[in-house]
C-alpha cells in the first residue's frame, strides 16, 4: 500500500518541485499546489457532491419505506430499489468518486511528508545513507517516527538539520545537482513567521507553533460540519457518528503537534479549501439545489405538454342575448 501511495506522490512530487522552484517557499508553494489539486479532482468531487445530495433528497421516502414494511425486509428492498430507479440515484454512485480523489489526496500527502524522494526525486537508498550518516554523528538525530510499519515524516527531519547545518549538503549528496536542489529547499521553509521544519511538540504547549495543530483541528471539523450541513445530515448524527466526526480531527491534530509543522500546514490547506469547496458545491448541487432543478423540470415538461395539445374554440352559450332577441 505504501508503494502505491509512495508512487502517485512521486509524481505529484514533480508538480509540487515546480511551484517551489517558482515561489522558493514551500508554505505557498503548498497553497498552490492544494488549489491545482482541488481543480483537477473538482469533476469528481461534483460527482459526489451529487450523490450525496441525491441521498440526503431521498431519506424521508426511505424512511416511509422501512416503517411501511417494517416486518417485509425483501419488499422493502424491492421498493427501495423501485424508489432509487424512479428518482435516477444509485446507492453506490459516490464509492468511485470518492475512491480517486482518496488515492490522490493521499498521493499529495506522500509527496509533502518525503519531500527528498517524492518532490526533489533524490534516490532512496542516498536518502537513506543520509539518515544514517546523521544519525551516527553525536549531537544529530533524525526523527523515527512510523506510520502503519512505514518510516514516516524522517525525511521533512532530515531537512530540517540540513538547513541548520548546510555544510554537511555537499558531503551527504556528490551529486552536484542533487546538492544544489537540496541547498535551495532547506532555505524555503519559512512562511508567515513559521518555520514549517519545526515540531509543535518541541516549542512548548504555549508557542506560537501550538496554532498548527489547533488551526488543524479546527478545520477538519469545519469542513465535516458544514458539508453535512449543506447535504442535510448533521441531525441524523448519532451519538457514536459525532464521536467519529471528532475523532480523526483529533487524530490528525495529535500527528500535527508530533511532526514538523509542514504536514499539519497542508492539511489546514486542504480542510479550508474543501470546506471553500463544499459551500460552492453546495449552492449548486446541495438537495434544495437539485429538488428546486427538479421541480422546474417537471413545470417545463408539463408546459410542453400543454402546448403540444392542439386548441380549439368552443363559444359560450350566451343565453341573455337570445333572450333580448326574442
Amino acid at each position: 500500500m505504501f508503494q502505491i501511495f509512495g508512487f502517485f506522490g512521486s509524481i505529484l512530487g514533480y508538480l509540487l518541485w515546480g511551484l517551489f522552484y517558482v515561489f522558493q517557499n514551500f508554505g505557498i508553494s503548498i497553497i498552490f499546489f492544494t488549489i491545482i489539486i482541488k481543480f483537477i479532482i473538482f469533476p469528481f468531487s461534483i460527482k459526489q457532491q451529487k450523490s450525496m445530495a441525491n441521498t440526503s433528497r431521498l431519506q424521508k421516502k426511505q424512511k416511509e419505506i422501512r416503517e411501511k414494511y417494517a416486518n417485509n425486509k425483501q419488499k422493502a428492498n424491492e421498493e427501495m430499489q423501485k424508489l432509487y430507479e424512479k428518482e435516477g440515484v444509485s446507492p453506490a454512485g459516490g464509492c468511485l468518486t470518492s475512491i480517486v480523489p482518496m488515492f490522490i489526496m493521499l498521493g499529495i500527502f506522500y509527496s509533502v511528508a518525503y519531500p527528498l524522494t517524492n518532490t526533489l526525486h533524490i534516490a532512496s537508498d542516498i536518502v537513506t545513507n543520509a539518515t544514517n550518516f546523521i544519525n551516527s554523528v553525536p549531537g544529530f538525530s533524525v526523527s523515527s517516527a512510523t506510520v502503519m510499519g512505514a518510516a514516516s515524516y524522517q525525511e521533512i527531519s532530515l531537512v530540517k538539520v540540513l538547513s541548520e547545518s548546510k555544510v554537511l549538503i555537499p558531503q551527504l549528496f556528490t551529486n552536484a545537482g542533487d546538492a544544489a536542489n537540496v541547498q535551495m529547499f532547506v532555505n524555503g521553509f519559512n512562511f508567515a513567521g513559521f518555520n514549517l521544519l519545526t515540531s509543535p511538540n518541541t516549542e512548548g504547549i504555549f508557542s506560537i507553533y501550538m496554532l498548527v495543530p489547533v488551526l488543524c483541528f479546527l478545520s477538519s471539523v469545519g469542513a465535516q460540519i458544514v458539508t453535512m450541513k449543506i447535504n442535510g445530515t448533521s441531525q441524523n448524527q448519532q451519538g457514536c457518528m459525532k464521536v467519529v466526526m471528532y475523532l480523526l480531527p483529533l487524530f490528525s491534530a495529535w500527528i500535527a503537534y508530533s511532526v514538523p509543522c509542514a504536514v499539519g500546514f497542508y492539511w489546514i490547506c486542504s480542510s479550508l479549501f474543501t470546506l471553500v469547496q463544499s459551500v460552492i458545491m453546495g449552492k449548486f448541487y446541495g438537495p434544495a439545489a437539485l429538488i428546486a432543478k427538479g421541480e422546474a423540470q417537471h413545470v417545463a415538461l408539463l408546459e410542453q405538454q400543454e402546448a403540444l395539445v392542439e386548441y380549439n374554440y368552443a363559444p359560450a352559450f350566451d343565453g341573455k342575448k337570445k333572450n333580448k332577441k326574442k
